[in-house]
């Protein structure tokens, strides 16, 4: 694989790692609005980078079979026999 696709691939899951990251924070946020605080701002900081580290490695492992998977479902990519 070219070093310029693998580019766009990364940005995207560094990307999906941020998205991951931030719904973890508005979680525990929306959770200690309602209830006493699950963690301290360090513990929910430092649950929030491995949360979104784990989102990201597990967008960049997924993110070209998903893509393969919705190709073939729409009729866009090759078909099983190709």
């Amino acid at each position: 694989m070219s070093g310029s696709r693998r580019r766009p691939r990364a940005k995207s899951a560094l990307l999906w790692g941020a998205v991951g990251a931030v719904a973890f924070l508005a979680l525990v946020q929306g959770y200690a609005l309602l209830a006493d605080p699950l963690v301290s701002l360090g513990q929910g900081a430092a649950v929030a980078v491995l949360v979104g580290a784990a989102t990201a490695g597990t967008a960049y492992a997924l993110e070209h079979r998903v893509a393969a998977w919705a190709a073939r479902r729409t009729g866009d990519g090759p078909g099983p026999d190709e």
